[in-house]
């Protein structure tokens, strides 16, 4: 995993379906050769952040399996 500051030409970055219309908690990401980049869609400017393929997977298989629930968020520190 790394941080990528420029990502390189124009990317066709994607959202969740589940994002619905609220866009202050978003993530977005875009396919690249090596994997997935992630970035904050409130932020596109800043870094994003690079993940393998194998990763993405694997957090697409967990995130299916959670029953997520609604709580509350909690700031970062």
């Amino acid at each position: 995993m790394s941080a990528v500051s420029q990502p390189g030409p124009s990317l066709a970055w994607f959202k969740s379906s589940h994002s619905g219309g609220n866009t202050t908690e978003c993530l977005e990401a875009a396919f690249v050769p090596a994997g997935v980049l992630i970035r904050d869609s409130k932020r596109p400017e800043y870094s994003h952040l690079a993940v393998s393929a194998q990763t993405w997977a694997d957090f697409l298989a967990s995130a299916r399996r959670i029953q997520w629930t609604r709580g509350p968020v909690l700031p970062l520190p």
